[in-house]
């Protein structure tokens, strides 16, 4: 960003990969007018640009955002996290905790957060008193600097865990506290599973979730979702749904590059190119027989390693990181043309996770530098073109 300020020239070079002529016409135009004359000639237009790339950087990019995990010796400061998200234009993140440095950080940041709650936090919370507390702590105290989309009470709960018996009523407590706050329209209380609660999942239009203790745990929760008009938020895998099944799933299929559909569902005639929309069409046909045939579906995870075995590479990771991106702006064939909240998984590799392929997942590098060439929207370039803008005429205008 400095080379903006100290070099006319090397803002056009920039800008001449980022954006193109417009912004390169707008900066030389400038030479031909003195200091008074560029002030009244770019004021109107860093104010139009100042509101065009704001307004872009939260709907550029608004079907993905990121996990920010901190399992790692090696990570950036959350302030640095936080202005590599902006610089990517990454609109929406997730994170596991309620970190206090990150949610300073994010004051002002126009970043969309969900905001999870540890699993060996959840039982604490089934006290009414205690979730107020913690509402009042790790929301209240930061709203609206922070913009709190969802809190997600539990990760992957497992109805044989001891902490799901205390799922539902931390759910309860937490949304009761919100609604106090007066912030029920604004942010919703969900929880996060994954996909091993559905089963018959092939074809798609049979998933359903799997019966006994599961659907005790599940159908209450989904009851309480449909009631609140709140997402189900759902960590989705095609990488280990191949790794599992390789016989019978193809590379390509788990990656969206299979050059056409690959089986197609008897009921609805729907066909499938790809892993992703099968395994989120076979969770709304769950759904559907749970009772909640329009509940939403927010994808609250999903990735594939860049490092390890059965398709794990950088070269496969890309691809699908950049594929996913780009798919799920338009929907699956059971919800063709709505686009799909995802969280991608995840903003770095955390050297400290217990398992040595999720220590691989991430999109950037410790040192911040992308594992991938892939673009989270076109809001980038213009917030590039409106800093540009606003240093050259900070050039012009003073001397």
């Amino acid at each position: 960003m400095k080379a903006y300020v100290r070099d006319g020239n090397a803002s056009i070079s920039v800008l001449n990969h980022r954006v193109g002529s417009i912004s390169r016409f707008l900066i030389t135009q400038m030479n031909f007018l003195d200091a008074k004359d560029c002030k009244a000639f770019m004021a109107p237009i860093l104010l139009l640009l100042g509101f065009f790339s704001s307004g872009l950087e939260l709907t550029g990019a608004q079907s993905v955002g990121v996990c920010y995990g901190r399992n790692g010796n090696n990570l950036p400061s959350e302030a640095d996290v936080i202005n590599l998200c902006k610089r990517n234009g990454i609109g929406r993140m997730r994170i596991y905790e309620p970190n206090q440095p990150t949610l300073n950080a994010l004051r002002g940041s126009n970043i969309e957060l969900i905001i999870s709650i540890p699993n060996n936090n959840l039982q604490a919370l089934t006290d009414a008193a205690t979730a107020t507390k913690w509402v009042q702590n790790n929301v209240r105290n930061y709203w609206p600097d922070v913009k709190f989309r969802y809190i997600a009470v539990g990760n992957e709960v497992h109805p044989s865990d001891a902490e799901a018996q205390f799922v539902l009523p931390a759910m309860q407590k937490i949304s009761n506290a919100i609604a106090a706050a007066d912030l029920q329209d604004q942010i919703k209380v969900s929880t996060s599973i994954d996909t091993t609660l559905v089963e018959n999942a092939y074809p798609p239009s049979q998933g359903s979730f799997i019966g006994g203790a599961a659907s005790s745990f599940i159908k209450p929760i989904v009851d309480f979702l449909v009631s609140n008009g709140a997402p189900f938020l759902v960590n989705v895998y095609p990488y280990f749904a191949y790794t599992k099944n390789p016989q019978s799933i193809s590379l390509p299929y788990a990656l969206f590059t299979s050059p056409g559909v690959v089986f197609t569902d008897p009921e609805g005639n729907r066909g499938y190119q790809n892993l992703f929309d099968a395994l989120l069409d076979a969770h709304y046909s769950a759904l559907g027989k749970a009772g909640a045939p329009n509940l939403q579906i927010v994808v609250s995870e999903s990735g594939w390693p860049s490092e390890g075995v059965d398709g794990a590479s950088v070269e496969n990771a890309g691809t699908f990181y950049k594929n996913l991106i780009n798919h799920v702006k338009g929907g699956t064939p059971m919800r063709p043309g709505q686009a799909i909240e995802t969280y991608l998984f995840a903003m770095f590799d955390e050297n400290l996770k217990t398992s040595e392929i999720e220590r691989h997942f991430g999109l950037f590098s410790p040192s911040q530098q992308p594992k991938y060439q892939i673009s989270f929207g076109d809001a980038n370039k213009y917030t590039y073109m409106y800093i540009a803008l606003n240093n050259s005429v900070l050039m012009r205008c003073i001397q």
